[in-house]
């Protein structure tokens, strides 16, 4: 089911990031990438990936403690030899010797997933300004994020904007990664509010092994399905 009280500010938010991507974020996105050929597994080439596995490599520190506060120390330990081993050298984290020659993947997680794991609930759907569709729990964890961070407490303030900047131009190169499905949900959908929600939401409850209380986008009770594809304002 979906949990959307709030779908009128949500919508009023969804139109401005929309606005967004269109007018800023996803030509920068596609400057920053310059036109990079995509490798084989997926990652951006040339410049635009060397600075996405930096901020790759950043974000590292902070899934590790999220994974030990959620009593996986598998993960943690997989992440903290990830993160010896491409910030030495991989030099920073440029390039990823330890994905490529050790097979140390990352192991992705977040406060929101800790949040889960502790028995929180999902709460409402929330889109966030510039930062797109969450829930009441995933955006409490992006605050928690922020703090338990590691690396927040032994850089120094420009080393920390420094390190932001990264993250950010990750986000970037991420952005013009996925540039085609992107555009296609937010400017080819009939509702693209309904069409990021269905999308996200599914998504992260696959993620967070939540299946159980996803939704059918294809139920034939009229309550329950959502075709992201209609045309809300159609007579």
């Amino acid at each position: 089911m979906v949990n959307d009280p709030y779908e009128a500010s949500n919508r009023r938010t969804h139109e401005f990031n929309k606005s967004l991507d269109n007018a800023v974020i996803g030509p920068v996105s596609r400057a920053f990438s310059g036109g990079s050929e995509k490798k084989r597994d997926g990652q951006g080439g040339g410049v635009s990936g060397a600075v996405a596995n930096v901020g790759a490599n950043l974000s590292l520190p902070g899934k590790i403690v999220n994974h030990l506060l959620q009593g996986r120390p598998g993960p943690a330990i997989r992440n903290g030899f990830r993160f010896a081993v491409n910030s030495t050298i991989g030099l920073g984290g440029v390039l990823d010797p330890a994905g490529a020659d050790f097979g140390l993947s990352e192991a992705d997680t977040d406060f929101g997933e800790t949040l889960a794991v502790w028995g929180v609930g999902e709460g409402a759907y929330l889109e966030l300004p510039v930062l797109g569709p969450s829930t009441q729990r995933d955006a409490a964890g992006k605050v928690v994020d922020l703090v338990l961070d590691p690396l927040n407490h032994v850089l120094n303030d420009r080393q920390a904007f420094a390190a932001f900047g990264l993250r950010a131009a990750g986000k970037m190169a991420d952005r013009a990664r996925f540039g085609d499905t992107i555009d296609g949900v937010l400017q080819g959908s009939a509702d693209s509010y309904a069409q990021t929600r269905l999308i996200w939401l599914m998504h992260r409850r696959h993620e967070l092994g939540e299946e159980g209380d996803a939704f059918d986008p294809y139920a034939t009770d009229d309550d329950a399905a959502i075709d992201p594809y209609d045309d809300p304002y159609a007579p």
